[in-house]
């Protein structure tokens, strides 16, 4: 049976027209993808690919977000500009998550730092190295990037951790990094990394209460662990 394109369709099934007459809200997450994506091939229909490509990740929009630019060009009928535009979105929809974190700006326990934090490790598939600098009433002044490494692990530059620390007034920090394998404990090199970090920050009265590896929903905390 030949594949129709969009235009074919009923005014009703086509995505960008279904998302202006009746909102956002009652599209499909393949009908999402397939509004981005603009058009198919001569083969399929942009929902046909849409449905492909979604299907691909086992209709999981968290494993869709991991997706790079070569990842989803795998597929035919997706070049360089459709894939970096998939891309995009998803990294705006990640931020945004990031953004709802910051809502509650004071902190009291490591549940409270992980929720401020966790929307910058999501979905990523390396790790990175952040901080959260807090004033003296513990609320948060700002999160700071650090660094990004590889799969298993990434550099830490003790300097470049405490030089937003001073610029901003910061009185003390949260250490915080993700392990993208899920696997929360501790490696030596954290554990190292941790110990020269609480060190500098005793030297420069900018203690580090705390230290999160974090995973896409859940986090060990150095400080609840008796570990700093």
């Amino acid at each position: 049976m030949e594949n129709l394109p969009i235009k074919s369709l009923a005014e009703a099934d086509r995505p960008r027209e279904k998302l202006l007459e009746k909102g956002r809200h009652v599209l499909s997450d393949a009908e999402l993808i397939a509004v981005l994506l603009g058009s198919g091939s001569r083969d399929e229909s942009a929902i046909e690919l849409a449905k492909r490509i979604f299907l691909n990740t086992g209709n999981d929009l968290a494993v869709l977000s991991k997706f790079s630019v070569r990842d989803f060009q795998q597929f035919k009928g997706v070049g360089e500009a459709k894939a970096v535009a998939l891309v995009a979105a998803l990294e705006l929809g990640r931020r945004r998550h990031a953004l709802a974190g910051s809502v509650k700006t004071k902190v009291v326990t490591s549940a409270d730092a992980f929720e401020m934090i966790k929307g910058v490790f999501q979905d990523l598939p390396h790790e990175e190295f952040w901080i959260l600098l807090l004033n003296r009433g513990n609320r948060i002044l700002r999160k700071e990037f650090i660094s990004r490494g590889g799969l298993s692990g990434t550099v830490v530059d003790i300097r470049m951790v405490f030089k937003p620390a001073i610029q901003h007034l910061a009185c003390s920090m949260i250490l915080c990094h993700n392990h993208p394998s899920g696997n929360l404990q501790p490696s030596e090199a954290d554990m190292k990394i941790t110990r020269q970090l609480k060190e500098a920050g005793q030297l420069l009265d900018i203690p580090v209460l705390d230290h999160l590896i974090v995973s896409d929903c859940k986090y060990y905390s150095f400080a609840d662990e008796g570990a700093m």
